[in-house]
């Protein structure tokens, strides 16, 4: 929340952890677990509190996802007898290039072995989470739900000390109404911070302790997925088919997932790299116009679409990972940017960041040390096999970014045979990504308005009757949690010479630029109701004007099996 939360004058009770986690997700969810494994283990006790701003654990967890079981065969080994939803073994893997009509496929095996899906789990990460939380709680976890973690809390040292949650009752205004609670502080030895994609507290630490300055500016996109129900004769499970091409053109990075699984569902989406200079583009008619293609409408016609949601992702890969370690707290997961692009997959090794964080937490904690710099987690970590998941696939991004989908495919599955055969070697060396993504975005007079095709409301949907699929909703009465550095800029500078992305760029129709009767006179309006919380706004800016912080607890989408 943007008003007055943190404020000094706030008198707030104090509840004391060993360790405080901000984030209920993959990394951590398994940072928790593996922290009371090893206080059971050493016969110690451990305190541990878990915050989660969804309404309920898993509310807000958006993946393709297609998840590989390494991690989780290490932290919970009998994950199968305790039920956990990973229900879909892959059977098949497909790869295709798209054009306007056809498709080409690929044969399976001139792609790097990354590229099998042998032995990983179409799923619901959103599922997986929820269940993920009832092992933390049985091992004695307190984890709460609908808690936004809006403020951190600092030493006088400097180090972190906890975080301010539960902050509810603020108008619009700043005014505190008659059901205002002032929150709580959460106090731990050590805090990780486990929000995933770009989240506030994450951009407020990174800065106040310069983790970025050694690594490449972060990548991203922006991810867009549907839920489906297909007919039984439809239904293929086990069926893994991802794409290329259209309807991007070679200079935009992008691509398509398509996963068959669980009682008659298709999942279904795409993956636009946030990279990408035209202004008029839309991620979500790009994604719209692709479901129309023959390729991809055979798998979902005579379906229903069930559910919707969207997801920045961190694409930056190795060359983009910050420091994760600083006095009093830690980076884990998503927060720290363990994607591999190649692979469209995070969430083990966002599982593994926890593990490992957790791991020099308790050590640290054991031998009476708190507040400090955890240097064994970054060790770890350049130990661990989450570097070299991400080391081989290094050159994958910045050759998509330098030589187009096309060209850059070809040299990059040739960097990726040879990093797997010579042990991470590469005759390119390591790449770097250059410039942010909102940075490469061209003025609008280098390039033409987009025409996409209109709703037919079958295959294809608008923004607001999507956005109504992913149960979202948000407190009215409450400071924007999307907030403009200068609320001039939009119309100002954007509008004339951006065309105003963020009507565009946005999933959920939260910007707009409205006009006059005569169509003069335009204003920019926020729908902040919309919004379900994917950051992309606070990414792909032209202007980097918005910010985006956390609203109320409780607040954003609520997915459900996605």
């Amino acid at each position: 929340m943007a008003a007055d939360q943190a404020d000094q004058d706030i008198a707030r009770d104090a509840m004391e952890y060993d360790v405080v986690i901000v984030g209920a997700g993959p990394a951590g969810l398994s940072a928790a677990i593996r922290l009371k494994q090893l206080a059971a283990a050493a016969g110690a006790e451990i305190s541990v509190a878990v915050l989660e701003k969804g309404a309920e654990v898993g509310a807000h967890i958006l993946s393709g996802a297609v998840i590989d079981p390494v991690a989780l065969n290490e932290l919970i080994p009998d994950w199968k007898e305790k039920g956990a939803p990973l229900e879909t073994p892959v059977t098949k893997d497909e790869f295709k290039i798209l054009g306007p009509a056809g498709a080409a496929a690929l044969p399976m095996f001139l792609m790097p072995p990354l590229f099998n899906n042998h032995g990983n789990y179409i799923a619901s990460l959103s599922n997986v989470a929820k269940w993920m939380a009832a092992q933390a709680e049985a091992l004695g976890v307190e984890i709460y739900p609908g808690m936004a973690a809006s403020a951190p809390v600092f030493h006088d040292s400097g180090a972190l000390k906890g975080v301010v949650a539960g902050v509810f009752g603020i108008a619009k205004n700043g005014e505190r109404k008659s059901d205002f609670q002032p929150g709580m502080e959460l106090h731990g030895k050590y805090i990780f911070i486990a929000e995933g994609v770009r989240g506030s507290l994450a951009k407020e630490l990174q800065a106040k302790y310069d983790l970025a300055a050694e690594s490449d500016p972060q990548k991203f996109g922006i991810g867009i997925k549907e839920l489906w129900e297909v007919p039984k004769e439809k239904h293929k499970p086990g069926l893994v088919l991802h794409t290329v091409g259209w309807p991007l053109d070679d200079d935009t990075g992008g691509g398509s997932f398509l996963y068959h699984w669980g009682e008659r569902y298709v999942s279904v989406g795409y993956v636009v790299h946030l990279n990408y200079k035209n202004p008029y583009l839309s991620p979500f008619d790009i994604f719209q116009s692709h479901k129309l293609h023959p390729e991809i409408r055979e798998h979902i016609e005579g379906g229903k679409r069930i559910a919707y949601g969207a997801r920045a992702i961190t694409e930056g890969g190795f060359q983009s990972v910050p420091k994760l370690a600083f006095p009093g707290g830690a980076l884990i997961g998503c927060s720290a940017g363990f994607v591999n692009v190649p692979r469209i997959k995070g969430s083990h090794n966002a599982m593994h960041s926890g593990m490992l964080a957790a791991e020099a937490a308790f050590e640290a904690i054991q031998a009476g040390r708190q507040s400090d710099t955890l240097g064994a987690y970054e060790k770890a970590y350049r130990d661990s096999r989450i570097w070299k998941d991400l080391y081989g696939v290094r050159n994958a991004k910045p050759l998509l970014s330098r030589l187009g989908t096309f060209w850059g495919g070809v040299v990059g599955m040739a960097d990726m045979w040879t990093t797997t055969l010579l042990g991470g070697f590469s005759f390119l060396g390591t790449l770097n990504h250059g410039k942010a993504d909102y940075a490469a975005l061209d003025k609008a007079d280098k390039h033409k308005p987009i025409a996409y095709p209109k709703p037919d409301g079958v295959l294809t949907f608008d923004k607001l009757s999507s956005v109504y699929l992913s149960n979202t909703n948000h407190e009215e009465d409450q400071p924007a949690h999307l907030t403009l550095k200068d609320p001039s800029i939009p119309i100002r500078v954007n509008l004339p010479e951006y065309a105003e992305p963020a009507t565009r760029y946005c999933p959920a129709g939260v910007y707009e630029v409205l006009y006059d009767e005569a169509g003069a006179n335009p204003r920019f309006q926020i729908n902040a109701q919309n919004c379900v919380h994917c950051k992309t706004c606070d990414i792909k800016d032209p202007s980097q004007n918005i910010n985006w912080v956390t609203p109320e607890g409780g607040g954003g989408p609520n997915y459900a099996n996605m």
